[in-house]
């Protein structure tokens, strides 16, 4: 059965190896989480299930929302996400999943919201080339020419100036190292998208090709 938590990174880290091997890991705080709703295919055609994390004072929530943690006897959580599950019948609405639903050594995928960076030139946001810098050019971080004067339009994928990050990003088959039930940590290898505080996903990888 796929696994799933929410969590928040806390910042990067080290750990050694028993040979004195060094890895660098991304520090999660993973859940406590609740299920909030469950989705079958019967009602809603699609097997899923909601989870809340993180806490939240009450008067920043809408009634309705209040409503459905007061049904089920929960804290009110400022995270919603809905993730899609094999069989919902799995979980039970009000149902707190921990980091210890995960072990050591399983891969997963963090999908989180990358850092913004603002209004970006093509050097940066694309990895283009500048011009040359003597001879007396002009032409030194200019983005390119346009294209051609025929078809009178911009080709699509044209590398032009622009927003650079704050998009959704999902970095695929990490793996955790370790797992510290009694702080609900996840040591995670690698970097994992967004700033420190970032939300993140995280959840079983799917089949490797």
């Amino acid at each position: 059965m796929p696994k799933a938590i929410l969590g928040k990174k806390l910042g990067m880290s080290q750990i050694f190896t028993a040979d004195g091997k060094v890895i660098p890991v991304t520090v999660v705080a993973a859940g406590p989480c609740a299920v909030v709703q469950l989705k079958t295919l019967a009602n809603e055609g699609y097997e899923a299930v909601k989870l809340a994390f993180g806490a939240v004072s009450p008067n920043k929530l809408k009634k309705p929302a209040l409503g459905q943690f007061k049904k089920l006897g929960v804290a009110p959580r400022r995270y919603l996400r809905e993730i899609r599950v094999e069989n919902s019948g799995a979980y039970q609405a009000g149902q707190e999943i921990k980091a210890d639903i995960f072990a050591a050594g399983e891969i997963v995928d963090v999908t989180g919201c990358s850092k913004g960076k603002g209004f970006a030139g093509t050097i940066k946001r694309w990895n283009d080339q500048r011009g040359p810098m003597t001879h007396g050019s002009k032409n030194h971080r200019r983005p390119a020419s346009a294209g051609a004067k025929g078809p009178a339009r911009v080709f699509k994928g044209k590398h032009s100036p622009g927003r650079l990050g704050g998009e959704r990003v999902t970095v695929k088959n990490l793996q955790i190292v370790k797992v510290d039930a009694a702080r609900d940590l996840l040591l995670i290898r690698g970097a994992l998208p967004g700033p420190k505080e970032g939300f993140l996903t995280i959840k079983s990888a799917g089949k490797r090709k």
